[in-house]
């Protein structure tokens, strides 16, 4: 089996200052960083899978479901894939937090977690560390995606600094939801359990209004889909790529009307909530 490299540090923290607690926080942050990336190098297939679970799933929805979907008002299939493409890049980053309670609970069983608990590091750092590498690995996915998208033939409508918004945006998503992975990877058992998180992420990537409008949807679902926070991303997004057709149906839910100050303030709140549960968890381990 490949060995992990594990982190090293040195240098005494008892008597740090702010100042230097602060870089010393920074650096194990780092060391967090790059060894997860050397776990990667050694271990491709499971990149390769990351990225290529998403074009799969584009090339399906686009070409075998597609065809029958009519969201712009110009027939079934038309305007399908500059609909849907904006929608698959949000849904990849929100399904993306599995990937992240995968690998923590794949560490924490592996005894990593209590190695870096028992080395004189920043309590922090282990779930910022991650948060960095899976924000650095959620930018990779997003420009293959987008590679991918440009190949079938969509095309963002908006401006440079629009599109550029919309993919900050789609990171925003996906950083806030890796410290929902972090936390629900330190709180689960095993690889087993992390592994039934599939029940948790389809119902929050497809209720939404990631392949469809929540307008054509059951009222109650559809109430349901327009508030998840994977809605207001795609359906900001949309409107940043200047997605044809999207005026085709009026907004039905007050959220539909203020998509982009929704993809900001949701994974804020999001954020906010889990970050410090995430490292709360972290510290508890093995007490």
């Amino acid at each position: 089996m490949t060995q992990t490299t594990m982190p090293s540090f040195s240098g005494s923290r008892t008597s740090e200052t702010a100042g230097s607690g602060l870089i010393w926080s920074l650096r194990d942050c780092w060391t967090i960083v790059l060894q997860e990336f050397t776990h990667l190098l050694r271990q491709p297939s499971t990149f390769a899978w990351q990225i290529g679970f998403p074009v799969v799933m584009v090339l399906m929805f686009v070409y075998v479901f597609g065809s029958a979907m009519d969201v712009t008002g110009q027939g079934a299939g038309e305007g399908y894939v500059d609909f849907a493409m904006p929608g698959m890049f949000a849904m990849t980053m929100a399904l993306g937090f599995m990937d992240t309670a995968y690998a923590v609970t794949h560490n924490k069983e592996k005894g990593f977690m209590d190695r870096f608990r028992s080395m004189p590091m920043s309590g922090s750092a282990p779930v910022t560390g991650r948060a960095v590498a899976d924000v650095i690995r959620a930018a990779i996915d997003l420009a293959v995606i987008a590679g991918v998208a440009l190949l079938i033939g969509w095309r963002s409508g908006g401006s440079i600094g629009a599109t550029l918004l919309a993919f900050l945006l789609l990171l925003w998503l996906r950083l806030a939801l890796i410290f929902v992975g972090i936390f629900l990877g330190l709180s689960i058992k095993n690889t087993e359990t992390a592994g039934s998180l599939f029940a948790v992420a389809f119902p929050l990537g497809f209720i939404s209004a990631v392949f469809t409008p929540p307008e054509m949807m059951p009222g109650w679902l559809g109430a349901i889909a327009a508030w998840n926070p994977v809605s207001s991303t795609a359906t900001a997004i949309r409107e940043l790529f200047a997605t044809p057709g999207i005026d085709y149906l009026e907004p039905a839910y007050w959220i539909d009307g203020h998509a982009l100050a929704g993809a900001i303030i949701w994974p804020a709140v999001i954020m906010a909530i889990f970050l410090p549960l995430a490292v709360r968890q972290f510290k508890s381990l093995s007490r």
